[in-house]
């Protein structure tokens, strides 16, 4: 999604649920925030974990938010939960690629004191992003279930958008070699698939079987790739 197709929605969006949170702050200090995670979730090395990604998971948490206690929370921390992110090589060989939670919760913890929201709220999205680093399938709150499901939800996408999920995916880290990026690609899915559950939210059980059928057939694919580059570079 590109700076002229962003939704002019979501900034008014944000400052919904950051009132809605209990923000005591002006209404352009609160819009000036959102106006400044758009810019990181706008940046150009970002293929998959775009504004798109972000729109997504915010349509998916208000698909899933009679399952929450707290939705305005949700969506604070749909918002900062990938506010941080590196795909550099460095970054993904050391297993730090991607959305870094850790800092993405601290950045949260420092723009959300500023705009005057209450403490407890604060704890409560620092609590999530960082649960997104874990992916549990044990999560502490219904308000966490429903932030990772809403996260994974692309996982249960119609075929045709989860090849496009797939090809975005590589293409945030088309600086990796293609054999290094499907031997650490199968090994995520692989993880996913030895779950018990991928979606733990009464309401997102629903996507279950699609998520596990799109997720099996990804690695079938990669097996392939993979057999064909094993025999190329014998």
């Amino acid at each position: 999604m590109s700076p002229t197709t962003t939704p002019a929605w979501l900034v008014p969006a944000f400052a919904r649920a950051a009132l809605g949170a209990g923000a005591q702050a002006s209404e352009g200090t609160i819009d000036a925030a959102g106006a400044r995670l758009l810019d990181r979730w706008s940046a150009p090395e970002r293929k998959y974990h775009n504004v798109r990604h972000l729109v997504d998971l915010l349509q998916h948490v208000d698909e899933l938010q009679q399952e929450t206690h707290n939705p305005h929370t949700v969506r604070l921390a749909a918002w900062y939960h990938g506010a941080v992110f590196n795909a550099n090589a460095a970054a993904s060989y050391a297993k730090r690629g991607g959305e870094d939670e850790v800092a993405s919760a601290e950045y949260a913890r420092e723009e959300l004191t500023a705009l005057e929201v209450p403490p407890k709220v604060i704890d409560d999205v620092v609590t999530m992003v960082e649960s997104l680093a874990r992916h549990a399938s044990n999560p502490i709150s219904i308000d966490c279930a429903v932030l990772l499901d809403a996260d994974l939800a692309i996982l249960a996408a119609e075929p045709q958008r989860y090849r496009a999920y797939m090809d975005d995916v590589r293409a945030e880290y088309a600086h990796i070699p293609a054999h290094d990026f499907l031997t650490s690609r199968r090994a995520i899915l692989h993880r996913l698939l030895g779950r018990d559950r991928l979606y733990v939210s009464p309401l997102g059980s629903g996507w279950e079987t699609q998520a596990r059928q799109n997720v099996a057939g990804e690695i079938a694919r990669i097996d392939h790739e993979l057999e064909h580059l094993d025999a190329a570079s014998a």
